[in-house]
C-alpha cells in the first residue's frame, strides 16, 4: 500500500515536460475581432471568450455544440446533422440577433439571415474561435444583438505539413479531415478539406457533409501583405432533428419520427481577398473584397400544420449572392495616446425566395407523403435586392496610466427593392421599396487595477434590421402588413472583471443588462389572422463566470457557469390575451460546464477529460404553464500519443445513456413536445501527422 501512494505521488509531483496548456484565458491573450485586427484582451471593454486551436483539436467536435457550449453563457442546441439554434444572452431562438463571422468577414447577408450558419464554416479544422458577447454593432452592423461568432481559419504553415484525421462512430458516422500546407519563400498555401456522414439515432437524422477551402497567403515587401479564402460547402440533411414527440413517445421510443420526407441542401461558396498596406509606422489601410453565393432548398417537417381536416406544408428555395467591400484606415497617435479606426463597409445582395404550398398525408401518426397544391394562392415567388453601406469610427485613448477610454459608432443605410413575380394577391405584398437606417454608438472603459487585474464597464446601442422573409413573408392572414416592420432596437450595458494568479488560476465574471424595444411579435387581432409587428419589449439580464485552476501541471479543472433571467415586458398577443412579466420560454436561467483534464506522462501529451454539462429548467411556452426539468449530461475524451506522427483517440457523449430534450416546446393548450437529444454515443478517430510545421 505505501508504494501505491508512494508511486502517486510521484506520479503528480514530477512534471511532464513538453506539456504548455492551450486553453487558458490570460491578460495578455491576443483577440481579433474587437477592431479587426490583433489586440489585447484586457484592452478590449467587452466579454470575449476564445477557444484556441488546441481545444479545438482536443474536442474534435461532431457538432459545434460540442465546443461552443464549452463557453459561459452559451448554449447551442442541436436540431439535425450540424444544424443549429444558439443562445447567447437570449432565449435559444432562430431569430437574426447573433452575427456569424469567418476571418471576421460575415458569411451571411444581412437581408438572408440563416440560424443554421454554423455548418458552413468548418469547425474542426480552424485556427481559433472567439465569442463576442451583447452587441458588436458598432463595428459589424445589424444582427449582431446577442453575440457575435468569428471563426478564424488556419494560417499555412511555414514548414511542409501534412494532416490526416479519420473518424467513425455510433450510428452510421464518419468523418475525414484533410490538410496540407507549406510556405514557398513569400507565398504560403493551405488546403483543408472535411468529409462527414451521419445516419442519426432518430429516423430522418441523417447527414452528409463537404467541405474545402484554400487559403493564400502573400507578402509583397515588407508593407504589404495578402490573404485570400476560398471555401464551398455542400450539405445535405434531413430536418428530423427538430421533428419533436409527445411525451409518451418522448419516453418510449425516441427514435422515431412523425415526418418522412422532409429534407434541407445548402450549397455555400465564399471567396475574400485582405490587403493590409502599411503605410508608416503608425497607419494601416486594408481592404476585404469578398464575394459569397448561397442556396437552401427546404422542405421542414415542422412546417406542417393542419387547416380543417387536411394537413399543409411548404418546400422553399432561397438563394443569394453577394458583392461586398470592407475598408478600414487605422492610424495611431502617439503624443495623444490615441488610435483612431475608421472605414466603410458595403454589400449589395441580390437574392430570391420561391415557396411552395405542399399538402401532407398521414397514416397513422405519420406524414408518409405529398402533392403539391395546383392553387397558387399560398405560394411565393420574390426577388429582393439587399443593399447595405455603413460607414463607422472607433478611438481608443488612454488619458492617464492604466486607463483605456473607446468609444465609436457606426451609421447603417440599408435599403431593400422588392419585386413580386406573383399575379395581384391580397395576401402577397406589391413591388415596393424599403429603407432603415440606424445609427449605433458605444462607449466603453478598462482600468489595469494590477498587472493581473483588470476591469471593464461599457454601453452599446444595437439594432436587427428586419430580414428579407421578415418583410416579405408574413405570417397567416394578411401577409402584406409585415412589410411595415421596423428594426428592433436595443441598449446594452456591461461590467466585468478578469484576471490570473500566475499559470495557477484565471478567471473572468461579467454582469450585463440588456432591454431590446420594438420586437417583432405575432398579433391576433381577430382568429385565425396573425399580423407581425414591432409590439415587444423585452429584457435580458445575468452573470457569466468563468475560471480555470492548475494546481499541477498535468491537472487542469475549468468551468464555464451563467445565470440569466429573459422576461416580456411587454407582449400584448391580442385584445385578451398578453404575456407582460413572463419569462420567454427556451431561456433556462443556469447553465454550467465543468471540465476535468488530466494529463499524466504516460500518454506522451494526450490526455484524459471528464466533462459535465448542465441546463437549467426553463419553460416551454409563453404562457409559463408547463416546464422542462433540464438535465445533466457526461462526456469523456482521451488521446494517446503514439510517436509524433501518430495519435488515436476517442469520447464518449451522454455516458450514462440519459434520456433528454435537446428542444422541448408547448404551444397554447397543445401537449407539450419534446425533440430528444443523442443517447450515449461513441466515436474513436486516429491522426496522422507528417511535418508540424509552424
Amino acid at each position: 500500500m505505501k508504494r501505491v501512494f508512494l508511486f502517486i505521488t510521484l506520479f503528480f509531483i514530477f512534471p511532464c515536460y513538453g506539456y504548455t496548456s492551450d486553453n487558458t484565458t490570460r491578460l495578455d491573450e491576443i483577440v481579433i475581432s474587437a477592431t479587426r485586427e490583433a489586440e489585447l484582451q484586457k484592452d478590449v471593454p467587452q466579454t470575449i471568450n476564445v477557444v484556441k486551436e488546441g481545444e479545438i483539436k482536443s474536442v474534435k467536435p461532431s457538432h459545434p455544440q460540442e465546443i461552443m457550449d464549452r463557453i459561459p453563457g452559451v448554449w447551442v442546441g442541436v436540431t439535425a446533422g450540424e444544424g443549429h439554434m444558439t443562445a447567447i444572452r437570449q432565449p435559444l431562438t432562430t431569430n437574426p440577433v447573433y452575427l456569424y463571422l469567418e476571418d471576421g468577414i460575415p458569411i451571411r447577408s444581412t437581408g438572408f439571415f440563416n440560424h443554421n450558419a454554423l455548418y458552413e464554416m468548418n469547425i474542426p479544422q480552424a485556427e481559433r474561435i472567439e465569442v463576442m458577447k451583447g452587441p458588436a454593432t458598432a463595428l459589424y452592423g445589424s444582427d449582431a444583438i446577442g453575440g457575435t461568432i468569428n471563426v478564424i481559419t488556419k494560417r499555412p504553415s511555414l514548414t511542409p505539413d501534412v494532416e490526416l484525421n479519420t473518424e467513425a462512430g455510433s450510428f452510421g458516422w464518419y468523418r475525414f479531415l484533410g490538410s496540407a500546407s507549406n510556405t514557398f519563400g513569400t507565398d504560403g498555401l493551405r488546403f483543408d478539406l472535411n468529409i462527414s456522414h451521419k445516419d442519426g439515432f432518430r429516423d430522418r437524422t441523417g447527414y452528409d457533409r463537404q467541405s474545402a477551402s484554400l487559403r493564400y497567403d502573400k507578402t509583397i515587401g515588407a508593407s504589404v501583405s495578402l490573404k485570400t479564402v476560398i471555401s464551398f460547402h455542400d450539405i445535405d440533411q434531413k430536418t428530423g432533428g427538430t421533428s419533436t414527440l409527445t411525451k409518451t413517445d418522448y419516453e418510449n421510443r425516441p427514435s422515431y419520427n412523425y415526418q418522412t420526407f422532409d429534407f434541407r441542401k445548402v450549397k455555400a461558396f465564399r471567396y475574400s481577398t485582405d490587403i493590409g498596406i502599411e503605410l508608416n509606422k503608425d497607419s494601416v489601410l486594408s481592404f476585404i473584397p469578398y464575394v459569397r453565393y448561397n442556396r437552401m432548398d427546404l422542405l421542414p417537417g415542422w412546417g406542417i400544420f393542419k387547416s380543417g381536416t387536411k394537413y399543409y406544408g411548404y418546400d422553399s428555395t432561397t438563394e443569394f449572392y453577394s458583392l461586398g467591400l470592407m475598408s478600414k484606415y487605422r492610424v495611431d497617435l502617439p503624443t495623444l495616446k490615441t488610435r483612431l479606426i475608421t472605414g466603410v463597409d458595403i454589400d449589395y445582395s441580390p437574392g430570391s425566395y420561391y415557396e411552395r404550398r405542399i399538402q401532407a398525408f398521414k397514416t397513422g401518426d405519420q406524414y408518409t407523403s405529398y402533392t403539391y397544391v395546383t392553387d397558387t394562392t399560398n405560394n411565393y415567388d420574390f426577388n429582393a435586392i439587399f443593399t447595405g453601406v455603413s460607414p463607422y469610427i472607433q478611438t481608443e485613448t488612454t488619458p492617464v496610466e492604466k486607463l483605456k477610454i473607446t468609444a465609436g459608432a457606426r451609421y447603417d443605410i440599408l435599403s431593400y427593392d422588392y419585386t413580386t413575380n406573383l399575379a395581384a394577391n391580397a395576401n402577397r405584398p406589391d413591388d415596393t421599396d424599403r429603407s432603415f437606417s440606424h445609427l449605433s454608438p458605444k462607449i466603453g472603459l478598462t482600468y489595469d487595477f494590477l498587472k493581473e487585474l483588470n476591469a471593464f464597464v461599457s454601453y452599446k446601442n444595437t439594432f436587427r434590421a428586419p430580414s428579407a422573409t421578415d418583410l416579405f413573408k408574413g405570417s397567416s392572414g394578411t401577409a402584406s402588413t409585415a412589410v411595415s416592420l421596423k428594426p428592433i432596437k436595443a441598449d446594452s450595458f456591461e461590467a466585468g472583471l478578469r484576471g490570473n494568479a500566475g499559470d495557477i488560476f484565471t478567471y473572468d465574471a461579467t454582469l450585463y443588462y440588456m432591454e431590446k424595444r420594438d420586437d417583432i411579435v405575432n398579433y391576433s387581432p381577430i382568429t385565425n389572422v396573425t399580423l407581425r409587428q414591432n409590439a415587444g419589449k423585452t429584457t435580458h439580464e445575468g452573470v457569466e463566470i468563468g475560471f480555470g485552476v492548475k494546481p499541477l501541471r498535468e491537472l487542469e479543472l475549468s468551468t464555464s457557469y451563467s445565470y440569466a433571467e429573459h422576461k416580456y415586458d411587454e407582449y400584448v398577443v391580442s385584445k385578451t390575451l398578453n404575456y407582460n412579466g413572463n419569462e420567454i420560454p427556451l431561456a433556462p436561467r443556469t447553465i454550467v460546464n465543468t471540465r476535468l483534464m488530466y494529463r499524466p506522462c504516460f500518454l506522451n501529451g494526450g490526455g484524459f477529460e471528464l466533462e459535465w454539462v448542465k441546463l437549467g429548467d426553463y419553460w416551454m411556452d409563453n404562457e409559463n404553464t408547463a416546464k422542462y426539468s433540464g438535465h445533466d449530461l457526461f462526456n469523456f475524451r482521451a488521446n494517446y500519443k503514439i510517436n509524433k506522427n501518430w495519435t488515436l483517440y476517442a469520447r464518449v457523449l451522454n455516458i450514462f445513456d440519459k434520456l433528454y430534450a435537446e428542444q422541448a416546446s408547448k404551444s397554447g393548450t397543445d401537449q407539450p413536445y419534446y425533440a430528444p437529444g443523442e443517447p450515449r454515443t461513441f466515436f474513436a478517430g486516429l491522426t496522422y501527422n507528417f511535418g508540424g510545421g509552424k
